[in-house]
């Protein structure tokens, strides 16, 4: 299915998730994320960037999935986790999850055996101020 996807970091070791986390990590670089939020009964996206203003190295799980006579199918999904204040406050309750530039290697060559060490990554994340706006 085209599209978006987050793994919510509650949720690692389960459900959709479970088998790749711990060993199929990636990670996506980018300098802002949107996000759908309801602003007076409707819908906006909002637009959120670091301040100051710098590339995020976000946690993300990888897969790849065949069925017989379909294409592959090649997906991703970018870790999220409990929103900052700012985040929280502009309306909306996930937040991306940017790792430490120390920590990529680690984070690609991920150890099945030793999920806490993975679990430490994300939690030893970048921590930047989003400010925010209406998407144009």
């Amino acid at each position: 299915f085209p599209g978006t996807y987050n793994a919510r970091r509650d949720n690692l070791e389960g459900g959709f998730w479970k088998g790749l986390f711990g060993t199929s990590h990636g990670i996506m670089i980018v300098n802002a994320f949107f996000e759908n939020v309801a602003r007076d009964g409707s819908n906006v996206v909002l637009e959120f960037r670091p301040k100051p203003t710098q590339d995020m190295l976000v946690a993300c799980l990888w897969s790849r999935w065949s069925a017989p006579g379909e294409p592959d199918l090649l997906s991703f999904a970018a870790i999220t986790d409990e929103p900052p204040t700012e985040v929280a406050a502009a309306g909306h309750d996930r937040c991306i999850v940017p790792i430490k530039e120390e920590n990529i290697d680690a984070w690609l060559q991920p150890e099945p055996s030793n999920l806490a060490a993975q679990y430490a990554i994300l939690d030893d994340r970048q921590r930047p101020y989003y400010e925010h706006r209406l998407a144009a």
